[in-house]
Protein backbone atom coordinates (compact mmCIF):
# COMPACT_ATOMS: atom_id res chain seq x y z
CA UNK A 1 0.00 0.00 0.00
CA UNK A 2 1.37 3.44 -1.10
CA UNK A 3 2.03 5.86 2.19
CA UNK A 4 -0.24 8.36 0.88
CA UNK A 5 -3.10 5.29 0.78
CA UNK A 6 -2.10 4.16 4.34
CA UNK A 7 -2.46 7.30 6.14
CA UNK A 8 -5.45 8.14 4.12
CA UNK A 9 -6.63 4.99 5.44
CA UNK A 10 -5.56 5.56 9.07
CA UNK A 11 -7.09 9.13 8.99
CA UNK A 12 -10.46 7.80 8.14
CA UNK A 13 -10.49 4.63 10.43
CA UNK A 14 -9.81 7.11 13.68
CA UNK A 15 -12.61 9.72 12.45
CA UNK A 16 -15.05 6.85 12.19
CA UNK A 17 -14.43 5.12 15.48
CA UNK A 18 -14.37 8.57 17.20
CA UNK A 19 -17.85 9.05 15.48
CA UNK A 20 -18.98 5.73 16.47
CA UNK A 21 -17.88 6.49 20.23
CA UNK A 22 -19.68 9.44 20.38
CA UNK A 23 -22.70 8.20 19.15
CA UNK A 24 -22.71 5.44 21.70
CA UNK A 25 -22.67 8.26 24.18
CA UNK A 26 -25.98 9.69 23.08
CA UNK A 27 -24.48 13.22 24.07
CA UNK A 28 -27.03 16.23 24.04
CA UNK A 29 -25.90 19.57 23.79
CA UNK A 30 -25.18 21.33 27.35
CA UNK A 31 -28.28 23.39 28.61
CA UNK A 32 -28.01 27.32 28.09
CA UNK A 33 -26.76 29.52 31.14
CA UNK A 34 -29.90 31.83 31.96
CA UNK A 35 -28.37 35.39 33.01
CA UNK A 36 -29.95 38.44 34.33
CA UNK A 37 -29.61 40.47 31.47
CA UNK A 38 -31.88 38.14 29.74
CA UNK A 39 -34.64 39.49 27.78
CA UNK A 40 -37.66 37.99 29.08
CA UNK A 41 -41.11 38.40 28.56
CA UNK A 42 -43.81 40.07 30.47
CA UNK A 43 -46.54 37.30 30.88
CA UNK A 44 -48.95 38.11 27.75
CA UNK A 45 -48.34 42.04 28.31
CA UNK A 46 -46.02 41.45 24.91
CA UNK A 47 -43.37 43.82 26.86
CA UNK A 48 -39.87 42.06 27.19
CA UNK A 49 -37.10 43.72 30.01
CA UNK A 50 -33.99 42.52 31.61
CA UNK A 51 -35.28 39.86 34.44
CA UNK A 52 -33.02 42.41 36.12
CA UNK A 53 -34.27 46.03 36.99
CA UNK A 54 -32.78 49.04 38.21
CA UNK A 55 -35.27 50.81 40.71
CA UNK A 56 -34.88 54.49 41.68
CA UNK A 57 -37.21 54.08 44.79
CA UNK A 58 -34.86 53.20 47.82
CA UNK A 59 -36.86 55.22 50.96
CA UNK A 60 -38.69 56.91 48.11
CA UNK A 61 -36.01 57.49 46.16
CA UNK A 62 -34.00 59.34 48.84
CA UNK A 63 -30.86 57.14 48.42
CA UNK A 64 -30.67 57.57 44.56
CA UNK A 65 -31.40 61.52 45.01
CA UNK A 66 -29.08 61.92 47.03
CA UNK A 67 -26.36 60.83 44.66
CA UNK A 68 -26.72 63.88 42.73
CA UNK A 69 -27.39 64.06 38.75
CA UNK A 70 -23.62 63.17 37.51
CA UNK A 71 -23.09 60.27 39.71
CA UNK A 72 -26.64 58.79 39.14
CA UNK A 73 -26.55 59.33 35.68
CA UNK A 74 -22.95 57.61 35.46
CA UNK A 75 -24.62 54.70 37.67
CA UNK A 76 -27.17 54.76 35.33
CA UNK A 77 -24.83 53.83 32.42
CA UNK A 78 -22.60 51.49 34.10
CA UNK A 79 -26.45 49.40 34.89
CA UNK A 80 -26.93 49.67 31.06
CA UNK A 81 -23.70 48.48 29.90
CA UNK A 82 -24.02 45.35 32.23
CA UNK A 83 -26.93 44.37 30.40
CA UNK A 84 -29.72 45.54 32.72
CA UNK A 85 -32.40 47.29 30.28
CA UNK A 86 -35.47 47.62 32.45
CA UNK A 87 -35.58 51.13 34.38
CA UNK A 88 -38.47 51.79 36.91
CA UNK A 89 -39.41 54.61 38.71
CA UNK A 90 -42.78 56.43 40.18
CA UNK A 91 -44.08 59.85 40.17
CA UNK A 92 -44.21 59.45 44.56
CA UNK A 93 -40.23 59.29 43.97
CA UNK A 94 -40.22 62.71 44.25
CA UNK A 95 -37.76 64.17 41.06
CA UNK A 96 -36.57 60.84 40.53
CA UNK A 97 -38.83 60.56 37.23
CA UNK A 98 -36.80 64.00 36.08
CA UNK A 99 -33.18 62.35 36.57
CA UNK A 100 -33.58 58.86 35.13
CA UNK A 101 -35.08 60.98 32.20
CA UNK A 102 -32.00 63.08 32.32
CA UNK A 103 -29.58 59.81 32.66
CA UNK A 104 -31.03 58.04 29.72
CA UNK A 105 -30.95 60.78 27.63
CA UNK A 106 -29.22 59.87 24.04
CA UNK A 107 -29.32 55.85 24.75
CA UNK A 108 -31.74 54.22 22.07
CA UNK A 109 -34.81 54.48 23.29
CA UNK A 110 -36.25 50.78 21.40
CA UNK A 111 -33.60 49.45 23.38
CA UNK A 112 -34.55 49.58 27.06
CA UNK A 113 -37.65 49.49 28.76
CA UNK A 114 -39.33 52.60 31.51
CA UNK A 115 -41.68 51.58 34.30
CA UNK A 116 -43.24 54.26 36.10
CA UNK A 117 -46.30 54.21 38.92
CA UNK A 118 -49.26 56.54 39.42
CA UNK A 119 -50.33 58.30 42.38
CA UNK A 120 -54.04 56.63 43.59
CA UNK A 121 -54.63 60.25 45.12
CA UNK A 122 -53.35 62.32 42.30
CA UNK A 123 -56.17 65.31 41.24
CA UNK A 124 -55.41 66.40 37.68
CA UNK A 125 -56.69 64.35 34.72
CA UNK A 126 -55.19 61.23 34.16
CA UNK A 127 -54.40 61.59 30.90
CA UNK A 128 -52.63 64.69 31.52
CA UNK A 129 -51.04 63.02 34.71
CA UNK A 130 -49.61 60.52 31.74
CA UNK A 131 -48.54 63.30 29.81
CA UNK A 132 -46.09 64.67 32.21
CA UNK A 133 -44.95 61.96 33.46
CA UNK A 134 -44.15 61.50 29.37
CA UNK A 135 -42.22 65.01 29.53
CA UNK A 136 -40.34 64.12 32.54
CA UNK A 137 -38.81 60.61 31.50
CA UNK A 138 -38.17 61.96 27.54
CA UNK A 139 -39.57 59.97 26.22
CA UNK A 140 -43.02 59.57 23.73
CA UNK A 141 -44.20 56.68 25.12
CA UNK A 142 -44.19 54.19 28.48
CA UNK A 143 -43.86 50.32 28.06
CA UNK A 144 -45.56 49.78 31.54
CA UNK A 145 -47.61 52.14 33.59
CA UNK A 146 -48.99 50.93 37.63
CA UNK A 147 -51.60 51.92 39.85
CA UNK A 148 -49.11 52.72 42.86
CA UNK A 149 -49.51 50.84 46.55
CA UNK A 150 -52.99 49.51 46.29
CA UNK A 151 -53.93 48.29 49.63
CA UNK A 152 -57.71 47.24 49.74
CA UNK A 153 -59.84 44.20 49.34
CA UNK A 154 -61.83 46.35 46.81
CA UNK A 155 -58.93 48.42 44.83
CA UNK A 156 -60.20 47.66 41.11
CA UNK A 157 -63.58 48.94 41.86
CA UNK A 158 -62.01 51.92 43.48
CA UNK A 159 -59.52 52.51 40.93
CA UNK A 160 -62.03 52.12 37.94
CA UNK A 161 -61.84 55.48 36.53
CA UNK A 162 -57.65 55.46 36.27
CA UNK A 163 -57.94 51.67 35.09
CA UNK A 164 -60.55 53.11 31.96
CA UNK A 165 -57.83 55.98 31.53
CA UNK A 166 -55.18 53.25 31.40
CA UNK A 167 -56.84 51.58 28.69
CA UNK A 168 -57.82 54.14 26.73
CA UNK A 169 -53.82 55.26 26.64
CA UNK A 170 -52.82 51.57 26.14
CA UNK A 171 -55.27 51.60 22.96
CA UNK A 172 -53.65 54.97 21.76
CA UNK A 173 -49.78 53.16 22.70
CA UNK A 174 -49.10 56.16 24.72
CA UNK A 175 -48.45 52.59 27.26
CA UNK A 176 -47.47 49.31 26.33
CA UNK A 177 -48.80 47.64 29.65
CA UNK A 178 -50.85 48.62 32.60
CA UNK A 179 -51.15 46.90 36.21
CA UNK A 180 -50.53 47.57 39.93
CA UNK A 181 -47.90 47.12 42.59
CA UNK A 182 -49.43 45.52 45.95
CA UNK A 183 -48.91 46.64 49.28
CA UNK A 184 -50.60 43.79 51.71
CA UNK A 185 -52.90 40.61 51.47
CA UNK A 186 -56.18 42.13 51.28
CA UNK A 187 -55.36 43.60 47.70
CA UNK A 188 -53.58 40.76 46.90
CA UNK A 189 -56.17 38.48 47.77
CA UNK A 190 -58.02 39.80 44.87
CA UNK A 191 -55.31 40.12 41.83
CA UNK A 192 -55.99 36.07 40.98
CA UNK A 193 -58.71 36.14 38.46
CA UNK A 194 -57.91 39.84 37.73
CA UNK A 195 -57.31 39.85 33.68
CA UNK A 196 -57.12 44.01 33.91
CA UNK A 197 -53.48 43.31 35.43
CA UNK A 198 -51.27 42.88 32.16
CA UNK A 199 -48.25 43.33 34.80
CA UNK A 200 -48.38 42.90 38.88
CA UNK A 201 -45.18 44.41 41.17
CA UNK A 202 -45.39 41.85 44.13
CA UNK A 203 -43.30 42.32 47.22
CA UNK A 204 -41.29 38.67 47.39
CA UNK A 205 -38.33 37.44 49.53
CA UNK A 206 -37.42 34.52 51.90
CA UNK A 207 -38.07 35.57 55.19
CA UNK A 208 -41.40 38.43 55.13
CA UNK A 209 -39.36 41.61 55.59
CA UNK A 210 -41.23 44.07 54.28
CA UNK A 211 -43.65 41.98 52.56
CA UNK A 212 -47.86 41.65 52.61
CA UNK A 213 -49.71 41.19 55.69
CA UNK A 214 -53.21 41.81 56.64
CA UNK A 215 -51.99 45.49 57.62
CA UNK A 216 -53.15 48.23 55.83
CA UNK A 217 -50.41 50.37 56.23
CA UNK A 218 -47.31 49.34 55.88
CA UNK A 219 -45.48 48.34 59.18
CA UNK A 220 -42.40 46.21 60.55
CA UNK A 221 -44.77 43.11 60.74
CA UNK A 222 -43.49 40.07 58.99
CA UNK A 223 -45.43 39.31 55.64
CA UNK A 224 -47.08 35.55 55.40
CA UNK A 225 -44.36 34.06 53.23
CA UNK A 226 -46.36 31.31 51.85
CA UNK A 227 -49.58 33.09 51.56
CA UNK A 228 -48.03 35.64 49.29
CA UNK A 229 -46.26 32.88 47.25
CA UNK A 230 -49.21 30.78 46.58
CA UNK A 231 -51.19 34.34 45.08
CA UNK A 232 -48.01 35.18 42.96
CA UNK A 233 -47.83 31.38 41.50
CA UNK A 234 -51.68 31.71 40.40
CA UNK A 235 -50.78 35.20 39.12
CA UNK A 236 -48.41 34.61 37.30
CA UNK A 237 -50.09 30.96 36.11
CA UNK A 238 -52.87 33.20 34.71
CA UNK A 239 -50.70 35.08 31.94
CA UNK A 240 -50.16 37.95 34.20
CA UNK A 241 -46.28 39.30 34.24
CA UNK A 242 -44.62 38.95 37.78
CA UNK A 243 -42.23 41.32 39.08
CA UNK A 244 -40.92 41.10 42.23
CA UNK A 245 -39.21 43.86 44.61
CA UNK A 246 -38.31 44.22 48.48
CA UNK A 247 -35.43 41.71 47.62
CA UNK A 248 -33.23 43.48 49.48
CA UNK A 249 -35.68 44.01 52.72
CA UNK A 250 -35.97 47.86 51.49
CA UNK A 251 -32.46 47.63 52.68
CA UNK A 252 -32.43 45.87 55.72
CA UNK A 253 -30.61 42.80 54.30
CA UNK A 254 -27.31 43.63 55.63
CA UNK A 255 -26.35 39.98 55.73
CA UNK A 256 -24.86 38.87 52.37
CA UNK A 257 -26.73 35.61 53.07
CA UNK A 258 -30.49 37.11 53.74
CA UNK A 259 -29.91 38.57 50.12
CA UNK A 260 -28.59 35.06 48.98
CA UNK A 261 -31.73 33.28 50.22
CA UNK A 262 -34.05 36.40 48.86
CA UNK A 263 -33.24 35.73 45.38
CA UNK A 264 -32.76 31.73 45.85
CA UNK A 265 -35.98 31.54 47.39
CA UNK A 266 -37.49 33.97 43.98
CA UNK A 267 -35.93 32.54 41.43
CA UNK A 268 -36.73 29.24 42.37
CA UNK A 269 -40.76 29.69 43.27
CA UNK A 270 -40.59 30.03 39.28
CA UNK A 271 -43.10 32.48 38.83
CA UNK A 272 -41.51 36.09 39.49
CA UNK A 273 -40.43 37.14 35.90
CA UNK A 274 -38.04 39.72 36.74
CA UNK A 275 -37.11 41.54 39.82
CA UNK A 276 -36.16 45.57 40.51
CA UNK A 277 -33.93 46.67 42.98
CA UNK A 278 -32.70 50.30 43.78
CA UNK A 279 -29.36 50.59 43.76
CA UNK A 280 -26.66 53.28 44.79
CA UNK A 281 -23.15 52.02 43.64
CA UNK A 282 -21.68 49.70 40.98
CA UNK A 283 -20.30 47.32 43.30
CA UNK A 284 -24.20 46.75 44.31
CA UNK A 285 -24.97 46.14 40.61
CA UNK A 286 -22.13 43.78 39.95
CA UNK A 287 -23.35 41.63 43.23
CA UNK A 288 -27.48 41.69 42.18
CA UNK A 289 -26.08 40.15 38.92
CA UNK A 290 -23.57 37.74 39.90
CA UNK A 291 -26.05 36.58 42.35
CA UNK A 292 -29.00 36.32 40.14
CA UNK A 293 -27.11 34.94 37.31
CA UNK A 294 -26.03 32.05 40.27
CA UNK A 295 -29.19 31.48 41.52
CA UNK A 296 -30.55 31.24 37.84
CA UNK A 297 -27.71 28.48 36.79
CA UNK A 298 -28.17 26.91 40.33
Amino acid sequence: MALCNRRNFLKTAVIAAGTAAVGGLNLTAAPTRRAASDLVTLGNSGVKVSRLAFGTGTFSGRVQRELGQEQFTRLVRYAYDSGIRFFETADAYRGMPEMLGIALQGIPRDSYRLMTKFRLNTPEDPKETIDRFRRELKSEYVDILLLHCVRSATWSADHERLRDAFSEVKQKKVIVAHGASCHGLLPLRAFPGNKWLDVALMRVNHNGVKMDSLQTRDTDDLGDVDEVFTHVAEVHNQGTGVLGMKLIGEGRFTNPDDREAAMQKVIRSGAVDAMTIGFKSPAEIDEAIARMNRALNA
